[in-house]
């Protein structure tokens, strides 16, 4: 299975800031020790043409060139630098790449992305551009050119706070299913409308939460009918998990275990490809947040393994 990083490019974050940004290279360390079946790549850089896919130009811009007011940085939450750009296209690149592999190979990873609060015109909570947003309008219009028809995807998010910037990116678009599955009383706090948003109270456990997903993805399936989507982007935050600093929730290492499996085994089911992002994880353990994202790339693996033994088999890849 291939896997893109770019932890190389690290922001000059000022001391005591929150954001992990160490947990990126420690995930990336733990596949090269405990992984080594999964082919690591660099990320490349998305590229402004590709930015503009889901980004105004003029936003595309201000990030690129250093133009962000104080107030829009703060939005952000990153002071600007040429670092804090190179990165934000790289996490971009990863996801197109992992989405270009995926249909190809049925399944590819992002060992960051899943910047979902980064609107058309504006980035917010620690996310510059919307990597989902734009590696979907890419693969969408590389479908076309070479098969002449739509490819219709759909975004199953599971980080523990609201997609808001890809609910309102693809809000008029039907072409793109927006599902979120989401702490109710967490950030963004004025939320964004999804096709499909489940909100979750404070302590929901895996029961719960297992519960409301198994409805979601069945309502997923239902509205697509016949034609389920031709890509799935997957965003599997850690950040759920009951020992994250931000998440309100109470999954254990368990229940985010089986959230993945149901993920996988319901792309396994219909045939679709899956790129998956790490998306959030703030643990007050940082090696908690990795051990839970290394464990969701084995499950991942394990899914590209079954993929590829059906297709040896020829038999049909259902769970």
């Amino acid at each position: 299975m291939q896997a893109f990083y770019s932890d190389h490019f690290v922001l000059p974050l000022p001391p005591g800031h929150r954001f992990p940004m160490a947990k990126y290279r420690l995930l990336r360390e733990a596949l090269e020790r405990e992984l080594p079946e999964v082919v690591l790549q660099e990320a490349p850089a998305a590229s402004d043409g590709e930015l503009a896919l889901a980004h105004e130009p003029s936003y595309v811009s201000a990030v690129c060139e250093g133009w962000l007011d104080a107030a829009q940085q703060r939005e952000i939450g990153f002071p600007w630098s040429p670092q804090m750009v190179e990165r934000a296209r790289r996490s971009v690149g990863a996801t197109v790449a992992a989405a270009r592999v995926a249909l190809q190979q049925g399944i590819s990873a992002n060992l960051a992305g899943g910047t979902h609060h980064a609107y058309a015109d504006k980035g917010s909570g620690y996310c510059v551009f919307n990597d989902v947003a734009v590696a979907a309008r890419l693969m969408q219009a590389e479908w076309h050119r070479w098969h002449r028809r739509l490819l219709r995807v759909a975004v199953i998010d599971l980080d523990v706070h609201q997609g808001n910037g890809t609910a309102a990116i693809f809000r008029d678009d039907s072409t793109v299913f927006t599902l979120s599955l989401h702490g109710e009383r967490n950030f963004p706090f004025r939320k964004e409308a999804s096709d499909l948003d489940v909100e979750l109270p404070d302590g929901c456990d895996d029961s719960g939460y297992l519960h409301a997903l198994d409805a979601a993805l069945a309502t997923l399936w239902q509205r697509h009918g016949d034609t389920p989507p031709g890509l799935l982007f997957y965003l599997a935050g850690a950040d759920p998990y009951e020992g994250d600093r931000l998440g309100r929730l109470k999954l254990s290492a368990a229940g985010l275990a089986a959230r993945d499996a149901r993920v996988f085994a319901a792309a396994r089911e219909r045939g679709i490809p899956v790129a998956v992002s790490m998306a959030g994880g703030y643990g007050h353990v940082i090696e908690e947040t990795v051990a839970l994202q290394l464990r969701t790339l084995r499950l991942a693996v394990e899914h590209h393994r079954i993929l590829n033994a059906c297709e040896q088999a020829h038999v049909p890849t259902a769970a």
